[in-house]
């Protein structure tokens, strides 16, 4: 990560109004970080109101390598070559004018205090932030009926044709590869290697934490199952599918509905692109695993993986929509946290 943001500092030509070139993207985890560092503690009082915004986004563009334009156009995203919106918040309510959430996009949100000091940064996708609309108000949600089986299963032991295209016909070294990048050809696992090299899991647990932990539980599965696959270390970068590079979304299940958020696995919608090569929701690898909670852990009973084109032959789908163009979303009291 340092050297992409030396990389930007010595490139004066680099603008934030580049086209978004997602091989260059800095990852949310690490974007956090970097605004974390450079915007807390800055005074917004000691500035005009109509001047408060100029300074936090010319922070931004200092913390991440960019150079500060003279002015600040009203494009959709705010930082397109890096795919991010920003919103400066006082309140635990996020308000979105003429739009609707994007889901690929990230938005950056800037926590501040009475007093219009910067306290905190959170970075969070445009998927997981519709999540926290509670009204449903934004786009269709998709949920499908979690089935026990009561044994591992491979519902799909092929890949979609397109997906097979790119598999790998011999042993694929991933140890320096990041598991958020976009896969190549010849990178793909087949989807039957994935299943093999998961089984593993099946017995292991991971903390419970509390109800209201789900993003870290997440992270410590997915950084489980980046180990089982091969990759040298793990990332997580907020996006769908959860781990890019095999095309591959996890679902821990502990409760009777498979929550698929904005994503129907026959919607036929692109998922990723890699020049002229285009995968759809119908390419996805879905990995779930059926787990039970007791005395504050997580254990992984089953495993069931399947691809898009299949999933609703294992896990029935429904589907609800609800739509309203107010778009105002509580945070939760924990968000900044």
């Amino acid at each position: 990560m340092a050297d992409k943001i030396a990389e930007l500092r010595n490139n004066e030509e680099r603008s934030i109004y580049d086209k978004v070139d997602e091989n260059c993207l800095i990852p949310s985890c690490e974007l956090e970080s970097l605004l974390k560092r450079r915007l807390v503690g800055i005074e917004l009082g000691r500035y005009p109101i109509r001047t408060r915004s100029k300074v936090v986004k010319s922070a931004i563009c200092e913390a991440i390598g960019y150079p500060v334009p003279t002015t600040f156009r009203k494009t959709q995203p705010r930082f397109p070559a890096q795919n991010f919106d920003v919103y400066t918040q006082k309140s635990l309510n996020v308000q979105i004018w003429n739009e609707d959430i994007e889901l690929r996009r990230r938005y950056v949100l800037v926590r501040t205090d009475d007093n219009s000091i910067v306290t905190t940064v959170r970075v969070i996708s445009g998927e997981d932030l519709a999540k926290l609309d509670k009204t449903g108000t934004l786009t269709h949600k998709y949920q499908a009926t979690m089935k026990h089986y009561g044994e591992d299963r491979l519902f799909a032991p092929f890949d979609t044709p397109n997906v097979n295209e790119w598999v790998s016909s011999s042993t694929i070294d991933l140890t320096t590869i990041m598991p958020i990048q976009k896969p190549s050809v010849g990178q793909l696992l087949p989807i039957a290697d994935v299943y093999q090299r998961l089984r593993p899991l099946i017995g292991t647990n991971i903390d419970y934490i509390d109800a209201h932990q789900e993003r870290n539980r997440g992270s410590a599965l997915h950084a489980k199952i980046c180990s089982m696959l091969g990759y040298g270390e793990y990332a997580d970068d907020g996006q769908y599918p959860d781990i890019v590079h095999q095309l591959i979304e996890v679902k821990l299940q502990t409760s009777p509905t498979i929550d698929l958020g904005m994503h129907s696995p026959l919607d036929e919608e692109t998922v990723l692109e890699n020049g002229d090569k285009t995968f759809t929701s119908k390419d996805v690898r879905y990995v779930i695993l059926d787990a039970k909670v007791d005395s504050g852990k997580i254990t992984l009973d089953h495993l069931y993986v399947v691809n898009g084109e299949h999933f609703t032959e294992a896990f029935p789908l429904f589907q609800g929509k609800v739509q309203n163009k107010k778009l105002q979303i509580p945070l939760p009291k924990n968000f900044f946290d």
